[in-house]
């Protein structure tokens, strides 16, 4: 796979009244085409930082980012952002609209996607009538609607339940294997982690490193996440990386 992102001895610091604070320290990060990528670390320690300077919402201090050439990156927040007196459609639309690229066959890109992952019924309807894990679902293909082929998503499944949690971003991961994108996921959930990225970072606290890496290397049925949280394999990754994260409380 081809290299689309190279991120070197990045420094992020801001600047109070009273002091100047350090935020990333010497960050290191190389993403791959089709790579899914998990990061953890301490609350507080820059995890969404990252993700806002990879996806040029905020500059650098010190250090270098290179991205492949016209790489296109969407942004999934924690919120899923739905304008409530829009329909699902016209939702998705939205940012089609202000690229001003919503082509006739862009909008018919979005049908497509609406149909493929189970909300052809739902066109017409408004967020208030769908849950929390199909609003999810519409916020994922309005960010697809762009053809991004680098997907950031910040804690986007913090606001569900646990056993909706788990379905969801199981959902949100084999949609997105589908279309074929490079993904990167910050988490607090380990276990979300695991289940759904090829490689997941560690990071420390505060001027945050990061600690460790790990490849995610061993098969597991993505289809049935309860199955593959119980197998020995990941049972082993998991207390790895709960020891890394232990350490720096």
């Amino acid at each position: 796979m081809s290299k689309i992102l190279k991120i070197s001895n990045l420094y992020k610091n801001y600047n109070t009244k009273k002091m100047e604070i350090e935020a990333l320290k010497n960050v290191n990060i190389e993403i791959n085409e089709g790579d899914f990528l998990g990061i953890v670390g301490p609350s507080g320690c820059g995890k969404s930082t990252l993700l806002s300077i990879i996806g040029g919402l905020e500059s650098i201090t010190k250090g270098s980012i290179e991205k492949k050439d016209n790489l296109k990156i969407g942004y999934m927040l924690q919120d899923d952002c739905l304008f409530p007196w829009l329909t699902i459609y016209e939702n998705c639309l939205i940012g089609l609209k202000i690229n001003k690229t919503c082509t006739k066959e862009n909008m018919e890109n979005v049908k497509n996607l609406l149909t493929t992952y189970g909300l052809k019924d739902f066109l017409n309807n408004y967020p208030k009538d769908l849950s929390g894990g199909m609003r999810q679902r519409v916020a994922l293909i309005r960010t697809l609607a762009l053809k991004p082929d680098l997907l950031l998503l910040d804690e986007p499944f913090s606001a569900l339940d646990y056993q909706t949690r788990i379905s969801v971003s199981n959902d949100v991961c084999n949609i997105i294997k589908n279309e074929k994108k490079t993904l990167i996921i910050v988490t607090h959930d380990i276990s979300e982690a695991i289940s759904m990225c090829n490689k997941i970072i560690v990071m420390s606290k505060r001027p945050s490193t990061i600690k460790k890496t790990y490849n995610i290397d061993y098969d597991f049925d993505r289809t049935n996440p309860i199955k593959s949280r119980s197998s020995k394999e990941f049972m082993e990754y998991y207390e790895k990386i709960w020891e890394d994260l232990n350490d720096e409380k």
